[in-house]
């Protein structure tokens, strides 16, 4: 059993660290991680009437 959670630990430490390396390395790669720089307006009903 401790295997297996030993095994889960390595694979989440894995994963956590090949995320934070896609976040700083993505870019390079063509990943476009800005925000949208288009303005959206939407209406909002505070009402809460149909």
């Amino acid at each position: 059993m401790w295997r297996i959670i030993k095994l889960l630990l390595y694979l989440a430490i894995l994963a956590g660290l090949g995320l934070v390396a896609y976040a700083y390395l993505g870019p390079f790669f063509g990943a476009d991680f800005s925000a949208p720089l288009q303005e959206i307006r939407v209406p909002v009903d505070l009402n809460g009437s149909n």
